[in-house]
Order: structure tokens, then C-alpha cells, then sequence
């Protein structure tokens, strides 16, 4: 297994984030996922730059750690033959070290074009066409593409990297996981559900390399640590489909209203004990994952780098460690020519 760190753009200003990725690297952490945001859930978070600037300096500040989007909606806001585009930039500056992650986004973020939200299946079915042009584009040559969602015409994309990156694929119902199966080299969850990974590795034909993140926020103490996570991520207590309809971070605080710091204790790992993030870190290995990444809730990134380094990553080792699967699903070669 694999353990990753969450580059939270929502809470973290570019000359942070960078920071982050750094000390992220130095530490131990063998992967970081970047989150993709217009908008943070709440005000009190307060960020929220464009990730692929950020990401072009991240392949600077590093030399070792794989970086990933958790995740990217290519299908509102951003056009497919953008992120194709950006992704694959991205990919050339940090060869073999980039995950392009893929979702069918919120509300919060997407509704800034004025263009309707639509039903879940809609959104899965242009997820699908969006993978689908970006995968066409980075075969090489001019591309055009006609579908229900998108048109592209005579689009190519020059700058293509040597090793194209993986396509990650970010699922929390069946529909989604077969599609992550049928489009994607790999599969991000957002829950220790063995069924969903079946049915994405049966659609895939092949066993895919799964990800997930587990939320913890580190402090001195329990009630340090649910105090932080309460005032910086109410949002975890916020339940069913809501994190996908509400287009406001207001929403998203009044939604928050009535959730206590015990309910947000309830799906963030809080306190300074690593046995407990381990035994959250094992619900996911047990049903099939082989990459989590930690979500470091709050300002105190320094103190959870630190406590990773001398308590965490030792307790983790008994989850195992370069044993993972990684994406191998054969690409398209790269035309170079028109």
C-alpha cells in the first residue's frame, strides 16, 4: 500500500501548497492529491487557486512524489480539450510523476458558466465523452470528435509527454464505478465498499489500482483536534447528495448549521493517536484499496508533517508498503505526426 497527502487547495494559499508538497516529499509520502476547486465549501476555508498554475511550480519543489487531481471535472467549467491539454503539459514536467483524476464535479464549482446542473446520469455520460476526446487527443495528430455533450474540431494537442498520464477515475455509486472500469486506469472512492471496486474491476476486465482518502486532523489533543476539524471542514457532516447540489459556500454554512463538532468527529479522524488513522487507513486496504491519502484538516500542516514522520508512518507499516498496483492498461501510441 501507498500513502499519500492531500494538497487541500481550499485551505491553502500557491505559496503553501507548495510548501506542503515539499515537506510532503521530505517526509515519507509516496503520492499527493491536489484538489480541483472554484469555489471552497465554506468561507472559512478561504481558498481556492487555479491548480494547474500551482501544479507547474509543484513539479519544481519536487523531484520524487507522484501528483494527482481528486479531482478534476473536465466537463463544466473546463472544456475536455483543455484539460487534455493542461494534463498533458503538466505530464511533461513532471515525467511519470502525474495522475490526471477525473469526476463529474458540484455544483459549488460548476454552476459559475450559467449553465444548468443536470441529473446525475447526464453527468455521467459526459464524464464518459470527456475521457473519451481527452484519450483521442493525446493519441497525437488533429482530432475531431461529434457526441450528445461535445464537439471538438480539428484539435490537436503538440506538447504530449513521453509517458502519458493515468486517467483516475472518482466513483461513489455503481454506475460510476463501472464507468471508472470501462474509461479509467484506475479508481478513486469515496468509501470502503468492496462492490463498488468489483464492479469497476469487472468492467475493467482487469484489477485497477484504487484510491482513497481518509480526513484526520492531528492536535495535542481529541478535543483540540474536533474543535479545528468543526471550524475548518463542517461540511464533513454534512450527509446524502447535498455536497453535490448546493452552489454556494453560504449554502454549504447553513447546511452546516446544525452539525455538531461530535458528527464531524464522526468521519474525520481526530487526535494524536496514529492507531486510530491506521484502523481507518486498514477499512480501505480490507476491502481492496492500495493507495490512501491523508486530508491534514486545518492550518497545522507542520505539526501532522512531523507527527507522520516519527509516529504515523511507523504504525503504517504494518498495512505493508511497495506492494502496489499500478496503472497498466495499455494506451494508444503517441502519432507525432498531423
Amino acid at each position: 500500500m501507498e500513502f499519500g497527502y492531500k494538497l487541500s487547495s481550499e485551505e491553502h494559499d500557491p505559496p503553501n501548497l507548495l510548501r506542503h508538497a515539499a515537506r510532503a516529499e521530505e517526509v515519507g509520502f509516496q503520492f499527493a492529491m491536489i484538489s480541483d476547486h472554484y469555489h471552497p465549501w465554506t468561507d472559512q476555508q478561504g481558498q481556492s487557486p487555479l491548480i494547474w498554475s500551482v501544479l507547474g511550480r509543484v513539479a519544481q519543489v519536487t523531484r520524487r512524489l507522484k501528483v494527482g487531481t481528486a479531482v478534476t471535472c473536465p466537463t463544466f467549467r473546463y472544456h475536455p480539450t483543455i484539460i487534455a491539454q493542461a494534463a498533458a503539459t503538466v505530464a511533461c514536467m513532471m515525467p511519470g510523476r502525474f495522475m490526471l483524476g477525473v469526476g463529474s464535479g458540484e455544483n459549488l464549482n460548476e454552476h459559475i458558466i450559467g449553465e444548468k446542473w443536470p441529473e446525475p446520469p447526464i453527468r455521467s455520460e459526459m464524464l464518459r465523452e470527456a475521457i473519451e476526446i481527452i484519450q483521442t487527443l493525446w493519441e497525437g495528430g488533429f482530432k475531431s470528435y461529434y457526441g450528445e455533450y461535445f464537439n471538438v474540431e480539428n484539435a490537436r494537442v503538440y506538447t504530449l509527454p513521453d509517458q502519458l498520464p493515468p486517467i483516475l477515475v472518482a466513483a461513489s455509486g455503481p454506475t460510476a464505478a463501472k464507468l471508472a472500469g470501462e474509461c479509467g486506469d484506475g479508481f478513486i472512492g469515496l468509501a470502503p465498499k468492496s462492490e463498488l471496486l468489483q464492479e469497476a474491476d469487472q468492467a475493467a476486465g482487469v484489477t485497477l489500482p484504487k484510491y482513497a482518502e481518509v480526513a484526520v486532523c492531528w492536535a495535542e489533543s481529541e478535543r483540540a483536534a474536533i474543535e479545528t476539524a468543526h471550524k475548518w471542514w463542517p461540511n464533513a457532516g454534512i450527509s446524502g447528495q447535498l455536497s453535490q447540489e448546493l452552489p454556494l459556500p453560504l449554502h454549504f454554512e447553513q447546511a452546516a448549521q446544525t452539525v455538531r463538532p461530535e458528527d464531524v468527529a464522526q468521519s474525520i479522524v481526530c487526535g494524536p493517536d496514529p492507531e486510530r488513522i491506521v484502523a481507518q487507513a486498514k477499512s480501505y486496504a480490507d476491502v481492496g484499496y492500495d493507495h490512501v491519502w491523508f486530508h491534514q484538516v486545518g492550518p497545522n500542516q507542520e505539526g501532522f508533517f512531523k507527527f507522520f514522520e516519527k509516529e504515523l508512518s511507523p504504525a503504517l507499516r504494518s498495512l505493508g508498503s511497495g506492494s502496489t498496483k499500478e496503472p497498466t492498461r495499455p494506451r494508444a501510441e503517441v502519432v507525432s505526426g498531423p
